[in-house]
């Protein structure tokens, strides 16, 4: 029988993603516990922002047609702070005024501090050394937010500056969609918990903290269920538990052809599984598919399998089950963000699949490439500061421009 082509990262992204539909349930939450969550609808703006045409500098507001008329030396006639509101500015005069504080009515103009000077002897005076223009230095009413206008639109990250901004148009509490949940397990005889000893032949788990963490970055609540014994029944007993309450399993490990790989049997019983080889490296496995619930037979929670050497795991998961978890979320999954950056190493054996190499900047804004690039070595990874999306067949030479992804970018 003739295998099937690899899919390439693209075409099983496309796939995995076409299903994909957001969580429904929104909560209405506080200010402070919105950070990380994403906003369920448009929120609409209190009040204007500013309330009033203010000023972005410390100086003085004049009408710029008192420049002529005066010779460029005006009358203070009042000093406005921040947080009180001046008079209506005469004729001849200037209004001594601090940084955010509004503009009085028949102003035109704010000069900075810098561009005035005040003669000691007429400490009741200002003197302009420049030629301001129309609206120098004013902030309009409403020019940063306005009343009754969308503040923030739905499906956002709620991020530090924008709780700023729901705090500026008067919000207390915000709609988000509830959080995505998420169950994890791990398959391998071989696998011990750091801290239990090792049995014979024995490695410790490390893709249950590694996999664990990714989804917690992501904002999902993250429920571990352990190391699965190399059997079927314990296989399909685990996706039974963890299929009830969750929006998505994920699994590493276990999803190739060999006889103690029982993933692919399990989810077959227990729901719907397609296999996909994926033609990346590290990586090439992916199992999705998706679990029946028992208590309700009509729903099904949705399964990723990741392959089991740590960083392929890893990797997959940034690059396939991070934008299925932006998806559930609400989120818009955008292609791999990607920069331009120069290769500072040779990468000369061309492979076949599309490679995704560990790599750091360096201090002279090049990449460094960690030697040995093996699946197997997580230091890598901890070494690195993102990836170099190395193409099918190409080659890489110092010198060379390369499309560089920031870890960073992947696990927000």
């Amino acid at each position: 029988m003739t295998k099937p082509p690899m899919l390439t990262a693209a075409q099983a992204r496309e796939q995995l993603l076409a299903p994909a539909v957001a969580v429904s349930e929104v909560e209405l939450v506080a200010m402070q516990a919105a950070l990380g969550r994403v906003l369920a609808e448009d929120v609409i703006s209190l009040v204007d922002v500013p309330p009033l045409d203010n000023t972005s500098m410390d100086g003085y507001a004049i009408r710029l047609a008192d420049l002529t008329t005066h010779s460029g030396t005006l009358k203070v006639g009042q000093r406005i702070p921040a947080g009180s509101v001046g008079t209506e500015l005469q004729s001849g005069t200037a209004a001594r005024i601090f940084t955010g504080a509004p503009i009085p009515q028949g102003a035109d103009a704010v000069v900075m501090q810098e561009d005035c000077t005040i003669d000691p002897t007429k400490p009741d005076a200002v003197s302009i050394t420049t030629t301001p223009v129309v609206g120098q230095w004013i902030r309009k009413r409403g020019e940063d937010l306005t009343a009754g206008k969308v503040a923030l639109k739905a499906s956002c990250l709620l991020r530090p500056q924008e709780l700023g901004v729901a705090a500026s148009a008067g919000l207390t509490h915000l709609p988000v969609k509830r959080r995505v949940r998420v169950a994890a397990f791990f398959t391998g005889d071989e696998l011990s918990l750091p801290g239990e000893p090792l049995k014979p032949g024995g490695i410790y788990n490390s893709n249950r903290d590694t996999l664990l963490a990714c989804i917690k970055a992501l904002g999902c609540d993250a429920t571990d269920l352990g190391i699965v014994p190399d059997r079927l029944d314990a296989t399909r007993a685990a996706l039974r538990q963890a299929s009830q309450n969750h929006d998505l399993i994920i699994t590493s490990g276990g999803v190739s052809v060999g006889e103690e790989d029982h993933i692919k049997p399990a989810v077959t019983a227990e729901g719907e599984l397609n296999l996909w080889q994926i033609a990346i490296k590290p990586g090439k496995p992916l199992a999705f598919g998706s679990v029946r619930r028992e208590s309700n037979p009509g729903r099904s929670t949705w399964f990723i399998g990741l392959p089991g050497n740590p960083v392929s795991s890893f990797v997959t998961f940034l690059l396939f089950v991070r934008p299925f978890i932006l998806r559930l979320q609400g989120r818009e999954a955008s292609s791999l963000p990607a920069y331009t950056m120069r290769a500072d190493f040779d990468w000369l054996k061309a492979d076949r699949r599309n490679e995704f190499l560990r790599v750091k900047v360096n201090s002279q804004g090049g990449l460094d490439l960690y030697p040995n690039q093996s699946s197997g070595v997580l230091t890598s990874a901890a070494w690195g500061d993102g990836l170099v999306d190395c193409a099918p067949g190409q080659a890489i030479a110092r010198g060379d421009l390369v499309p560089y992804i920031p870890f960073s970018a992947l696990l927000s």
